[in-house]
């Protein structure tokens, strides 16, 4: 009787510790369910140490370089027929515009950490020549804006090709790349010429400095209005607008470049916007628009 009672004891030992083990395993499966959510396995000490990847686009960029053409120069926003690098969008340091790197950098670290190499009449063939200029420099952030000069030309048939621009845009970029992979692209889209035209053409002085040879593709014989000088128009702005599509395209295909979505083109030039000389370039006021458009596509969140 005794004997019973004691493997009777034992075998209630041994009942226990199983249960006791069966209670053990499903609370510490519950616990690592909370803590690493459905069926994952804990994170080791490795893997919680590993780096984050960094973000695909900085909102705050240390340096910037400026390529393009007259508009990035503030070409006849200071005086008639002259660069004013000063009042550019992009890299000047005047207060009246508060330059994209101005923005970016602060007014003491713009003055030595960025660079304008846009250089007034240039065109996208000129772009690969520019960008290995600026890559030198090696900036963070690398702003363009050009194209213009490809549609402003003699006769609407020596406009550049889109082919060749797209062309030339890659070698622009493929250029950048082989010097800088991990700089940041920022590329402003072709202002609406035609836009421009309409403007302008109101004012006898702008009309006159217009016959210097300022984009006679759109500004010549500003005041016809017949049949040939519409068609003409508005080649010139189709041609801007396939020449935006392709800056788009291109850009999309670089994780580090990003466009404005078109907002420079979209953008309503006033006259308050437009040089009191020509009435097609850039005012003081209008490179302040453009440095405001520049640093909202540049600080915007990942997209």
């Amino acid at each position: 009787m005794g004997r019973r009672t004691d493997q009777g004891t034992r075998g209630g030992r041994r009942r226990a510790r199983v249960v006791l083990a069966v209670l053990t395993a499903a609370v510490l499966g519950a616990a690592g369910c909370d803590a690493v959510g459905g069926d994952s396995p804990a994170p080791s000490a490795a893997a919680s140490k590993r780096p984050k990847p960094a973000p695909a686009w900085d909102t705050s960029p240390a340096s910037v370089a400026a390529v393009g053409d007259s508009i990035t120069r503030g070409f006849d926003a200071c005086a008639v027929l002259s660069d004013c690098p000063e009042v550019s969008w992009a890299t000047g340091d005047s207060a009246e515009v508060d330059s994209l790197a101005v923005r970016l950098l602060g007014r003491a670290d713009a003055a030595g950490r960025s660079w304008n190499y846009a250089v007034t009449g240039a065109r996208m063939a000129d772009l690969p020549g520019q960008m290995t200029r600026a890559a030198a420099r090696k900036p963070e952030l690398v702003a363009v804006m050009i194209g213009a000069n490809d549609a402003c030309r003699a006769t609407t048939s020596a406009m550049t090709s889109v082919a060749d621009f797209r062309d030339r845009f890659e070698e622009a970029m493929a250029t950048l790349r082989r010097e800088l992979p991990k700089a940041q692209v920022y590329v402003a889209s072709i202002p609406d010429l035609k836009r421009l035209w309409s403007q302008g053409r109101t004012d006898p002085l702008g009309k006159q400095v217009w016959k210097l040879g300022i984009c006679p593709s759109m500004l010549g014989d500003a005041d016809a209005l017949d049949a040939a000088a519409t068609l003409r128009r508005n080649t010139v702005r189709d041609r801007v607008e396939d020449y935006n599509r392709v800056l788009r395209e291109v850009c999309a295909k670089d994780r580090k470049c990003r466009t404005d979505d078109g907002a420079v083109h979209e953008f309503r030039f006033g006259t308050g916007e437009l040089s009191r000389w020509d009435w097609f370039h850039p005012s003081v006021s209008g490179q302040a628009r453009l440095a405001e458009i520049a640093h909202r596509a540049v600080t915007a969140g990942q997209p």
